[in-house]
């Protein structure tokens, strides 16, 4: 099971720069890294996250991209892991790692009035097209 969820948050430079900062502070990442680009002054940050579920037996990983600009954020959300299907109990105990974060993000750009759009990638772009015959 993989997903992706891409966003755009746009606002005051300072306040961008934080939101990174304030989310690792808030959920703590198992893994990090930084780098400041020298030529156009972007800075990334990826953040690894693992949350281990006890009813399903299976471990999550969620890996965050940040890239921040001074007029944008463009936040990546890739999760892999866990496991699909019934598995006969209800999983909705223990809240996701996902659900965290992402949660995070809307809660952070509606206190600080940015303003926060979601990519949604084109179905028809991914879905294999035919031949025709004529």
């Amino acid at each position: 099971m993989s997903s992706q969820f891409t966003f755009l948050v746009y606002g005051p430079a300072d306040t961008l720069l934080r939101m990174a900062t304030k989310l690792f502070d808030a959920v703590h990442p198992k893994y990090t890294y930084h780098f400041q680009s020298i030529t156009d002054k972007t800075l990334v940050q990826v953040a690894v996250f693992e949350q281990f579920k006890k009813q399903l037996n299976a471990t999550e990983t969620l890996t965050c991209v940040f890239e921040c600009n001074k007029d944008r954020n463009r936040i990546e959300v890739y999760k892999s892991g866990g496991r699909m299907g019934f598995r006969g109990s209800s999983v909705n105990e223990e809240q996701s790692i996902e659900a965290e974060v992402v949660s995070f993000i809307h809660d952070y750009a509606k206190r600080m009035g940015l303003t926060l759009q979601e990519e949604v990638a084109d179905s028809e772009s991914s879905e294999p097209q035919g031949t025709k015959s004529s």
